[in-house]
């Protein structure tokens, strides 16, 4: 773990940059999926076949990358009733959050007279990437396609990395299935965005592009944009704790461990604390925890290498290194009273967790918000996932002669300084 003390000196600040920076793409990963991405489009299917070996060790025919309907419905029964209860518990308070936010049609009357307004629609069809491998991220299935069906999103495609075996995680296949997603890919990687974003023999493209991934693959989303639109670049998993000198130093442990295990060893760890005395009391409880984690290499590479501890006097300093990290999950270990005023204060976070009591696993699993998040400052520009990314608005405006008259000024005003006397004349033919 990586120890700063606060200051507003240019040395803190660079520090504080340096380390912000790991998340950044390096040009090798920009150029493999530049290559991947040009092969997938010239090359289709063979392409996409060629690296789901390369990469998954993944033997696979044209004909086996759908998921089959009933491998999709037979998943489920691979599940306890337990598991189930889980899983629809998840996607109904998913649901029910997401509902809270859908946009309505509206329409009014402007001063001239025109009547204007706007409409929403889902967009026509969507592409939804979910991480497999060692980590099948079930959640991240639930945080995606419940948003989409609950829009009505027309078609709904879904890639996955297999295994080796050609297979996908069946606790995957189960949650796909309990929310109705009929088309499933067995592709993972860049080759799976590339194939969404320019079609192939088998996937059909889409028209936006969803979801969270390694390097590579926010790299390729990055990379295809404008051929297709994207949600955000949700890369590695990121979190950052503020912790006052209340704060139960098992818990910040646990909750620093329990980002540290996602498995990329890319996972980047913030801290900001107002007690040197609690950072002390939080490296001996990882130390006591981690031996017992099944993931305890990986989590201990990732607290000696991507983990920053910042030391600060108040919590007003806390909430200006939190700004600048913009972290995709911010935990407010921090007393009651605190907990609203830093909670205005930080205005870049992606997912705040108020309170002693509210650990990210939460929010990643079941409490309702989307967990695709901004990652790597991108929540300064990104928000997290919501249904209205996977709709599209057109406004509405209409005139009649009245109002027509009553806009003309202005119209001809601006068609006069801009020098497109056309632009005039389209409203007074009218009149």
């Amino acid at each position: 773990m990586q120890i700063l003390e606060f200051s507003h000196t240019p040395k803190f600040q660079s520090a504080l940059r340096t380390f912000c920076d790991q998340a950044t793409v390096t040009g090798d990963v920009s150029d493999v999926v530049a290559g991947v991405l040009s092969d997938v489009r010239k090359r289709g299917d063979s392409a996409v076949l060629a690296y789901t070996e390369k990469f998954d060790g993944a033997e696979l025919k044209p004909a086996a990358m759908p998921v089959t309907a009933t491998e999709l419905k037979d998943s489920v029964k691979t599940l306890s009733a337990a598991d189930r209860r889980a899983i629809r518990q998840s996607i109904a308070l998913v649901k029910d959050f997401h509902k809270k936010t859908l946009p309505k049609a509206w329409k009014t009357k402007n001063a001239q007279g025109g009547i204007v307004g706007e409409r929403f629609y889902p967009i026509q069809r969507v592409g939804l990437y979910i991480p497999g491998g060692n980590v099948p991220l079930v959640s991240t299935v639930i945080m995606t396609a419940v948003l989409a069906k609950l829009v009505k999103c027309p078609g709904i495609a879904v890639c996955t990395p297999p295994n080796a075996d050609g297979e996908i995680a069946p606790a995957m296949l189960a949650a796909l299935h309990m929310i109705g997603i009929d088309e499933v890919y067995k592709v993972g990687g860049a080759q799976a965005v590339g194939a969404m974003a320019y079609g192939t023999e088998t996937i059909p493209a889409v028209d936006k592009i969803f979801g969270p991934g390694n390097a590579f693959v926010m790299e390729a989303k990055r990379q295809v944009l404008g051929t297709v639109g994207i949600d955000l670049l949700p890369g590695p998993s990121e979190v950052m704790i503020i912790a006052d000198a209340g704060a139960n130093a098992q818990h910040v442990a646990a909750d620093l461990l329990a980002q540290a295990e996602h498995g990329s060893g890319k996972e980047i760890l913030y801290l900001a604390t107002t007690s040197k005395v609690l950072l002390r009391q939080i490296e001996k409880a990882v130390a006591r925890q981690m031996p017992s984690l099944s993931h305890s290499e990986k989590c201990a590479q990732v607290l000696e290498t991507r983990c920053l501890a910042v030391t600060c006097k108040n919590l007003d300093q806390a909430a200006q290194v939190a700004n600048y990290i913009a972290p995709e999950h911010l935990e407010l270990q921090v007393a009651d009273k605190a907990i609203e005023p830093l909670s205005r204060a930080i205005t870049t976070a992606g997912a705040i967790l108020q309170g002693y009591m509210t650990p990210t696993v939460v929010g990643d699993f079941t409490a309702g918000p989307s967990h695709t998040l901004p990652t790597g400052r991108a929540g300064r520009f990104f928000s997290g996932l919501q249904a209205t990314d996977f709709m599209r608005r057109s406004s509405t405006v209409r005139y009649n002669a009245k109002s027509l008259a009553a806009a003309a000024p202005v119209v001809e005003t601006f068609a006069r300084l801009e020098k497109l006397d056309a632009h005039g004349h389209s409203l007074t033919v009218r009149l």
